[in-house]
């Protein structure tokens, strides 16, 4: 039972594993995962052969489940030696849902939904420490003797250093004088703005007796990459279902649109690229597109009752753009006949360039043994990767699975990497020619300026840190409580140092890219099987009228409670915004001049951006149990997302010289949003009529802080405050429901609001209080299936405060507060209002069946009137999904 326990124990953390993975490797851009493990079902199944509690752990490995997981990925900053690192490192949240079905004994169907959220400073280029890439930004321009830099790019890419006759880098003083040399490397640093990840892909299987085949497919989409895949893999098992063998295909195709850094984009030298550069209004946008062909066998083999192990064996092939396109590579040119005491150095970047093919080999084993004296079970894992980069790669892993009493498991876990640098990788290239240089003729008379030869250039290089020589070690524990034989959470922290001391046989890369990090993950699972297994036949009438009559409309929180003692439900909800059409003011559309003229305050120089559309996602879990058959206690994460896209008002003002504009076409944020914990209290309860009070706290974890990075020569201060995650206050939120049913029918009442117990939030503000009341009445079509109709009212006040002023520089001066103020959305005036909607919901509650009890609802919540603040985008509707399931 320990193996395969530990077995299904093992991947604890996917999401963030295969994140933490994809960010360190040498690949150009994350890529979504093409198939499931082959070779985790093949020991699944072989242990399936295996006698008594072997077999009994391994089955439920297969069971029908559903589980969500939020992960966290967080960088610590690096070293930038003699420039104090006032950048947040770079940090990635991620969400995992995934769900296996059976649709009959022999047909399987699984599906997986990720999401990530990336932001923060990440190394763009490496250069010698005497350049100075990650200083801070002054004046316009600096002389210095012998040294000119000119700002306006942030990073600084270009610029001179001195070097002597050696081509050793030279360090000066603030005078300029030579004080020795200098050969100290460092990561110049880029900021990102948030940017998300959206991937679904599923799988659909059929099981024969002694054999199975899969199918599956997906898509991963974000702004500038979209990666669509397909697989099909096999398994035959033989040997008396003690040996088993896997094989898998899988194909990818990614297309890369990158639009390039308006900043750093005149300072890099694209020249290779300039037939996959479209120029798209001011706009630069880098095209690629890359397909990659992947193969794995696997073979699992059942040693005895105790023991398996599992060998692997994989190729990928993979062609087309493999460049990161916000990458570069600094370049020292030094012109070798100079007549001088030192030599100067011309330092500049050029976009990274790779082979536009690369075959990759990789070998796995894994072994797993059960130490029945301690009822655990040692994991031992063997990883090799080889590609034609000359990268190779070793990954040593060890687990010790321990049960602690029935409930209880602790895994703690050691893992060790280590990679040579492709044979193409470089800190930064010195190339003794001229960058440019001017000559006369003598025959003619004139002068004429030569450039550098690019042909004395190597034809591919990068200084990409994933493609260098380095080790990795990191130490974790996971940490699973199972409640019952249908749910359990988990929880786990994983830390890691990457330095290239570390890397086997020694020659790493500098300490000046030595970092750590760490990945943190939570997880609920849910077997559905076990609910069918444990006697729950009865889920589905217990669903439908152990809380008087089923769910309300998706749309409405807090509609029913859970009326005997014990009992938990664990749901999901999904909800989906829309704003876009028409600027209003009050309920009536308003012109693009009205909106500069008056959408931004009086006083000002007027409006110059509005939005075109905004998009919002919430991801939720319900999580609810029933200590007493009067009292629900609830728990209530939330993970948002959230995009808008800009546009310029006609009309605008001209920018004045040197002015301070917020610009950019759209912005997107995603993370944890805030958290709400509630206490429903039953009021009064017969058989027709139910009336329960809620009483709940919403905890400030969402981010109020976001920022948008620096760009066009200028700090931006804050992200609207629509975008921020979360409120920043703690708010409390009252609820007061009824509920009714007769026969065939059903309905409802609810009112409900948000106060803010807080003036202002860290960032200075709080949003308005809120106040909803809504009715709705439904019909049973069927047994399993009802509809709904339903009217809401809300009322929500105007943002309190404004964002603290952000001091920065705009074209290199100094500014108090660099916060946006460009369009409506930027002003605390123009949040909240009056709205009417009508809904129309169907319920579902899954009758029969293994699945039984499982209920589902959708709604979809139309606009009828709107009545804004200020100035604001129309809205287009909202989209409400929910499943849930009791026990």
């Amino acid at each position: 039972m320990a193996v395969t326990k530990s077995k299904t124990r093992y991947n604890i953390g996917p999401a963030c594993r295969q994140l933490a993975k994809h960010l360190l490797s040498g690949t150009a851009k994350p890529k979504p995962a093409k198939s499931s493990s082959s070779s985790l079902q093949a020991l699944t199944v072989a242990a399936m052969a295996l006698p008594g509690l072997i077999m009994s752990a391994a089955y439920a490995a297969e069971d029908d489940d559903v589980n969500f997981q939020y992960g966290h990925y967080q960088e610590g900053k690096r070293n930038l030696y003699n420039v104090q690192n006032n950048k947040n490192p770079i940090e990635v949240d991620s969400l995992l849902g995934r769900a296996k079905i059976s649709l009959t004994d022999r047909i399987k169907f699984a599906f997986n939904y990720t999401q990530d959220t990336w932001s923060g400073a990440t190394p763009i280029t490496t250069a010698p420490l005497v350049l100075g890439g990650n200083r801070a930004i002054q004046a316009d321009t600096i002389t210095r003797p012998r040294r000119t830099i000119t700002t306006g790019a942030s990073p600084y890419l270009n610029g001179e250093i001195l070097l002597n006759k050696n081509f050793i880098p030279l360090r000066q003083n603030s005078r300029g004088k030579v004080t020795g040399e200098d050969t100290q490397l460092v990561h110049t640093l880029s900021s990102a703005s948030p940017e998300t990840r959206k991937q679904g892909d599923f799988k659909l299987g059929y099981e024969w007796d002694e054999a199975a085949l899969d199918v599956g497919g997906g898509i991963s989409v974000e702004n500038d990459y979209e990666s669509r895949f397909g697989n099909i893999n096999g398994r035959w098992d033989f040997n008396q279902k003690l040996t088993s063998l896997n094989l898998g295909l899988s194909y990818t195709n990614s297309d890369t649109s990158a639009i390039l850094d308006h900043d750093s984009s005149p300072y890099i030298t694209k020249t290779a690229f300039l037939d996959r550069i479209e120029q798209v209004n001011a706009l630069k946008i880098m095209h690629g597109n890359r397909e990659d062909w992947a193969t794995t066998l696997g073979l699992t083999q059942v040693l005895n009752k105790d023991a398996l192990i599992e060998t692997s064996i994989g190729y990928t092939r993979s062609t087309g753009y493999m460049e990161n396109p916000y990458k570069a590579m600094t370049v020292v040119f030094v012109d070798p006949d100079q007549q001088t005491k030192n030599l100067t150095g011309n330092v500049q970047a050029f976009l990274e360039q790779r082979p536009d093919q690369r075959n990759q080999l990789t070998l796995g084993g894994r072994y797993i043994q059960h130490i029945d004296m301690l009822d655990s079970a040692l994991h031992l894992g063997y990883h090799f990767f080889h590609d034609d980069w000359d990268i190779n790669a070793h990954t040593f892993d060890a687990d010790w699975v321990q049960p602690i009493g029935n409930t209880w498991t602790v895994t703690p876990r050691v893992r060790y990497y280590s990679q040579d640098a492709a044979d193409f990788y470089s800190p930064y290239l010195l190339s003794k020619q001229a960058y440019s240089k001017v000559t006369y003729n003598e025959s003619t008379g004139t002068f004429s300026t030569v450039s550098y030869d690019p042909q004395k250039l190597p034809a591919n290089f990068s200084s990409d840190q994933r493609l260098s020589g380095f080790g990795a070690l990191s130490g974790g524990v996971t940490v699973n409580k199972q409640f019952s034989k249908a749910v359990s959470l988990e929880a786990g922290f994983e830390y890691y140092t990457h330095a290239g001391s570390l890397k086997l046989a020694g020659g790493g890369e500098g300490d000046y890219a030595d970092f750590n990090y760490y990945v943190a993950n939570a997880a609920l699972k849910v077997n559905l099987s076990a609910l069918d297994s444990g006697g729950h036949s009865n889920h589905a009438d217990h669903a439908a009228h152990s809380h008087h009559g089923g769910h309300g409309p998706a749309g409405v929180m807090f509609d029913h409670m859970l009326s005997k003692t014990n009992d938990v439900m664990v749901g999901y909800r999904f909800m989906y915004s829309r704003q876009a059409g028409n600027m209003l003011h009050g309920s009536n559309p308003v012109s693009d001049l009205d909106i500069v003229n008056n959408g931004c305050g009086k006083g000002l120089n007027g409006c110059r951006l509005t939005p075109t559309y905004m998009n919002m996602s919430m991801h939720m879990l319900d999580i609810m149990v029933a200590p007493t058959d009067w009292l629900n206690l609830m728990l209530m994460p939330q993970f948002m997302d959230m995009d808008m896209n800009l546009r310029e008002l006609n009309g605008a003002p001209p920018v004045k010289p040197g002015g301070h504009v917020h610009t950019g076409t759209g912005h997107a944020t995603g993370g944890v949003g805030d958290t709400g914990i509630y206490a429903l209290v039953k009021v009064f309860d017969k058989p027709m009529h139910h009336v329960h009070a809620g009483l709940g706290l919403s905890a400030p974890t969402g981010d109020v802080g976001i920022k948008l990075r620096r760009t066009h020569r200028q700090d931006e201060g804050f992200i609207h405050y629509g975008m921020q995650l979360g409120s920043g206050t703690w708010d409390f939120k009252p609820s007061l429901t009824y509920t009714g049913k007769l026969d065939d029918w059903s309905w409802g009442a609810q009112i409900s609001g948000t106060k803010r117990l807080e003036n202002k939030n860290a960032s200075g503000f709080a949003f308005g209080d809120i106040f909803q009341s809504t009715a709705w009445g439904g019909y049973s079509l069927t047994r399993w299936l009802s509809a709904s109709v339903r009217g809401v009212y809300t009322l929500q006040g105007a943002v309190n405060g404004q964002f603290n002023p952000t001091q920065g520089t705009v074209n290199g001066k100094l500014v108090n507060n660099v916060n946006p103020s460009a369009g409506p959305m930027d002003f605390p005036s123009s949040y909240g209002g009056r709205y009417w909607d009508v809904g129309f919901g169907l319920n579902a509650v899954v009758p029969s069946g293994p699945l039984a009890g499982n209920s589902f609802g959708f709604e979809w919540l139309q606009p009828v009137n709107t009545d804004v603040n200020g100035y604001q985008l129309d809205r287009d509707g909202a989209l409400s999904a929910s499943w849930s399931i009791m026990f």
